[in-house]
């Protein structure tokens, strides 16, 4: 009976340590535009996409979900999706293509619907940039309707609202390659006003203006090198701060 009971006790300790070394797997909120959509895998569906199953190779060539850049992302590291709020041709202005009104897509009012995530990925500002949309003045309070017209009142009221409802969640601005140097320039002054940490990407290729399978893949790895080098930085700042707050040894009298 002792050595049922000894087993037993064995088999809990090593299943309470295997859990012990598994952290929680991130949740991860994919936040952009038609670079970022597949069909079939955006919230709410009725968002418009642009890559889809069967489409010509000789158009693009990423034909599967699992080419994205961001399916590939959290594969890699064993994160889960909480929800991909992505949009093809959304501004996050609510200036659009031939004067269109965006509002409706705009990143600014779809950014009350991005779930509960650890981690929110947001990746915008080409259609802005190839609408082109005004750029508009750094305004950081008071935002009306024609004020939203413009880039950076909008990335400013996005930005925001993220920081306060998202609280506790990490936020990273992905940066395009190619933009207008307005765009870039903006993005950099807003999210370094607001904290918000901007990947930059570079050397990405494209095929009909959107990432290809190379370009998908360069995207993922160069998003996953920023984050995971911020998660190593936080670790650091946190261990640091936990020895300085260690009790000092008193001097022998």
């Amino acid at each position: 009976m002792k050595k049922i009971q000894l087993a037993i006790l064995c088999f809990l300790l090593t299943f309470c340590c295997s859990c012990a070394q598994q952290p929680n797997k991130l949740s991860v909120t994919i936040f952009g535009d038609s670079y970022s959509t597949f069909e079939g895998y955006i919230t709410p569906e009725t968002n418009l996409t642009w890559y889809f199953l069967d489409r010509p190779v000789k158009d693009n060539d990423v034909v599967s979900v699992e080419q994205t850049w961001w399916h590939q992302l959290l594969k890699k590291n064993g994160w889960k999706l909480c929800t991909n709020n992505s949009y093809s041709g959304s501004t996050i202005s609510s200036s659009g293509y031939g004067k269109a009104d965006y509002t409706d897509r705009s990143f600014v009012t779809r950014s009350t619907n991005l779930g509960n995530p650890d981690i929110i990925l947001i990746f915008g500002a080409t259609n802005d940039s190839w609408v082109p949309s005004p750029i508009g003045e750094y305004k950081y309070s008071g935002w009306t309707t024609e004020d939203l017209k413009s880039f950076r009142p909008s990335l400013a009221k996005m930005l925001d609202y993220m920081t306060k409802r998202y609280v506790g969640t990490e936020l990273y601005f992905i940066l395009n390659s190619e933009l207008r140097e307005a765009i870039n320039e903006s993005v950099h002054e807003i999210c370094q006003h607001y904290g918000v940490p901007v990947i930059v990407l570079h050397d990405i290729d494209k095929k009909a203006g959107h990432p290809s399978v190379a370009g998908m893949k360069a995207i993922a790895e160069q998003v996953d090198a920023f984050v995971q080098q911020a998660h190593k930085a936080s670790q650091k700042s946190a261990s640091s701060k936990g020895m300085s707050k260690a009790p000092k040894h008193q001097k022998k009298r």
